[in-house]
């Protein structure tokens, strides 16, 4: 399996960045990249660019992972999930509105 890690542009050098922890990244999936931009780091690949805002949730999701591994927990990482009621996708939505599966 492969996670996504947040990381923040340190410098940008054609279609090699690095980061602000000092990794060295391929960005030749994404164009137009500067120095303090978030990406989406996949084995030493950018995938996509991220506001600050997402790179934040995901680092905050990560970090409630990594201390649920650990035997601990953090009901706040998670804000977006929790408090609400869990939704369906929009085709099986559909399908339990018509009667085809069980609620």
């Amino acid at each position: 399996m492969c996670i996504g890690i947040p990381l923040r542009l340190a410098a940008v050098d054609g279609l090699t960045g690095r980061t602000e922890d000092g990794a060295v990244v391929d960005l030749s999936l994404i164009p137009d990249l500067r120095p303090g931009d978030w990406i989406l780091g996949f084995l030493g690949t950018a995938r996509r660019r991220l506001d600050p805002d997402e790179a934040a949730g995901i680092r905050a999701a990560l970090t409630a992972l990594a201390a649920a591994m650990d035997g601990e927990r953090d009901d706040g990482a998670f804000a977006d999930l929790t408090g609400r009621e869990p939704t369906l996708p929009p085709h099986l939505e559909a399908a339990r509105a018509a009667g085809l599966t069980e609620a």
